[in-house]
């Protein structure tokens, strides 16, 4: 069994555009207090995140509601012209390589597939520009969207995932740590 981190380093992670950068502060050192304790400020969509339905669906559920059961199990990793080839093969988790902007009309096919989660290496699923509209339709289906994922050292292929995001009461996001399980 191969564990293969796919996760961005937290400090150093690709932001959103207009997002801070994450901080990392250390409020006490060995050297001084015998120990140390971090504090780090970070918006919830930096670096490897998930989004949950409330990010952009009122009403929709927050991270502390989804199923844990979406970010757990066998998925494809897949170039981004496999996309369809996936969603035909009944794959319930889709990882995408590569730079990829899922368009309204595949996000239609997701969304009437029986996909559970859709990962990304880019920092949103859609056009940077007008996201709203893919996560509307995606998120409306509770379908998990992995955004900012590390694909570079994995092929595509067949994999176990596991990225489970913190338990954060009514956010729209969590950071998570995920890998790809290689048996």
């Amino acid at each position: 069994m191969k564990i293969i981190d796919i996760t961005q380093e937290v400090f150093s992670c690709r932001v959103f555009p207009g997002d801070s950068q994450p901080k990392f502060e250390r409020a006490l050192s060995i050297e001084r207090d015998k120990l140390n304790l971090t504090n780090i400020s970070m918006c919830v969509h930096n670096g490897t995140h998930i989004d949950a339905p409330n990010h952009f669906v009122a009403g929709g559920k927050a991270v502390h509601e989804l199923d844990l059961e979406r970010f757990y199990g066998k998925c494809a990793v897949v170039e981004k012209g496999d996309i369809i080839s996936a969603l035909n093969n009944c794959h319930e988790r889709i990882i995408i390589k590569g730079d990829c902007e899922i368009s309204e009309e595949t996000a239609r096919l997701i969304a009437d597939s029986n996909v559970k989660l859709i990962g990304v290496e880019n920092q949103s699923v859609a056009n940077i520009e007008s996201p709203m509209s893919v996560h509307v339709i995606l998120l409306e289906k509770e379908i998990a969207l992995l955004e900012g994922l590390d694909l570079s050292g994995v092929n595509a292929g067949e994999y176990v995932l596991a990225a489970f995001p913190l338990k954060l009461e009514g956010s729209d996001g969590s950071p998570v740590r995920a890998v790809l399980i290689d048996s």
